[in-house]
């Protein structure tokens, strides 16, 4: 073979590499979402994740633990390091206020399930004053839930001192080492706590208090841009809870999993079950439309500080476009037959 001919050959397999298709980028396909806490509320997700669900649908999804509330999470989605944020809606509207292009997706839960557990000797919230309270993180569902109640009982959040720890787990070891004297506390830790002797003394479920539990964000642009890999995606998260109202069992084992509780603690299995009767009959939403009456709540408190605030259309924090298309189509419904 003449040097010719070894030209056009290599020419021949540049070319045919050339006209080939370029690979799929696996970093561009898959999709991120960010948990703002290890908590049982995130049962459905991890669910969706375990079951396949989102893969059923075409959606390559990764489910990261940024924790530290709702406020961190917000700011990995406007770094690009996730593509959809689950915490509390507050950190989403304060950003959203400042010209940001969050969004509000859904909304898992809108009933609040923090209860504020304290030590024995608190035995009224009117003991709370001066006392250090833990958080999670500011901006938090947790902090959102602690001011809305402070409010309810007339008391300013300079009464008490807020102080952070990052998990509802790390908070009740601030209550054991007397690092704090009350926390806001999640699901499976406030019944493990009050196990323990700590007081409930305020629960926003019997208090008419409604705000942003487990919202879903993302941002306007990756919206607009993606819409069909964000409807896939919509469609494994939402069955996602379908799949955990409809099967106990497989759910338990799936946060037992994810929270790392030993199957040989039979305590805190039991509080996993409690956890779950209260989510799946009482507070996940079938179709998780935007909570209107949730977010007007962060912006009335939000409007203490900027009266204009309050005369923010709640809609203008929210698109649910996607969760209307999937009940619109029968889907939602369709996942509750049989």
């Amino acid at each position: 073979m003449n040097r010719i001919e070894i030209f056009r050959l290599i020419g021949a397999a540049l070319l045919f590499c050339l006209l080939l298709p370029a690979p799929p980028s696996r970093a561009q396909e898959r999709l991120r979402i960010g948990l703002s806490s290890i908590s049982a509320t995130n049962g459905s997700v991890w669910v969706a994740e375990e079951r396949g669900l989102f893969r059923k649908y075409g959606a390559d999804v990764e489910v990261i633990i940024i924790g530290g509330g709702g406020a961190r999470v917000v700011s990995s989605l406007l770094a690009g390091d996730i593509h959809f944020s689950v915490g509390g809606g507050e950190a989403s509207i304060r950003s959203q206020l400042k010209g940001v292009e969050t969004v509000i997706v859904a909304s898992t839960l809108t009933k609040g399930l923090q209860r504020i557990l304290a030590r024995p000797e608190i035995k009224t919230y009117q003991e709370l004053k001066g006392k250090r309270i833990a958080i999670t993180q500011f901006g938090s569902a947790g902090h959102l839930a602690l001011l809305l109640m402070l409010k309810k009982w007339n008391m300013r959040a300079d009464q008490v001192q807020i102080v952070t720890f990052g998990s509802s787990p790390a908070m009740l070891v601030g209550l054991d080492k007397g690092a704090a004297d009350a926390a806001v506390l999640t699901m499976p830790t406030f019944f493990l706590a009050e196990e323990k002797g700590y007081r409930m003394v305020g629960d926003p479920a019997t208090m008419d208090i409604v705000y942003l539990q487990n919202t879903l964000e993302s941002t306007r642009s990756f919206l607009r841009n993606n819409r069909d890999r964000t409807l896939r995606f919509m469609k494994g998260y939402i069955e996602g809870i379908a799949y955990f109202k409809r099967n106990k069992k497989e759910s338990i084992e799936i946060m037992q999993k994810k929270l790392r509780i030993q199957s040989q603690q039979e305590r805190e299995v039991r509080y996993l079950e409690l956890s779950y009767n209260l989510l799946a009959s009482t507070f996940y939403n079938e179709a998780p439309y935007p909570s209107l009456k949730a977010i007007q709540t962060s912006l009335d408190k939000i409007g203490e500080e900027d009266p204009k605030v309050k005369e923010r259309d709640p809609k203008s924090f929210a698109d649910e476009s996607f969760v209307k298309e999937l009940d619109d189509s029968g889907f939602i419904k369709a996942l509750y037959k049989g």
